[in-house]
């Protein structure tokens, strides 16, 4: 099993990383795969291997991200707490709209 708070908890170890949620993505050979949606702090860059290199640091191979979408803020409710079925939904329209 792959726990999301472990992972975004490796993720946030990047000194550009504001934010961080992950999710999982249907895939047909392990029933899913871990996508993760950044928020970088102002100013800051960060590319994926720069992001993947982070994860293997901290964590098992198999448990880095798949996958990094970067967003320019997460979803939240009125308490701040991250919508992850609204990322879900990002990724079932944009899978849809031809984009993995």
């Amino acid at each position: 099993n792959i726990y999301p708070r472990e992972v975004e908890e490796a993720l946030l170890c990047h000194p550009a990383v504001s934010e961080v949620s992950v999710v999982g993505r249907p895939h047909q050979y392990w029933g899913e795969e871990v996508v993760a949606f950044v928020v970088l702090r102002d100013g800051q860059r960060a590319r994926e291997n720069d992001l993947d290199a982070v994860c293997l640091d901290q964590i098992a191979r198999f448990k880095r991200p798949k996958a990094y979408r970067f967003v320019s803020e997460l979803p939240k409710n009125n308490y701040g707490k991250v919508l992850k079925t609204e990322l879900r939904d990002w990724l079932k329209r944009a899978e849809e709209q031809g984009g993995r």
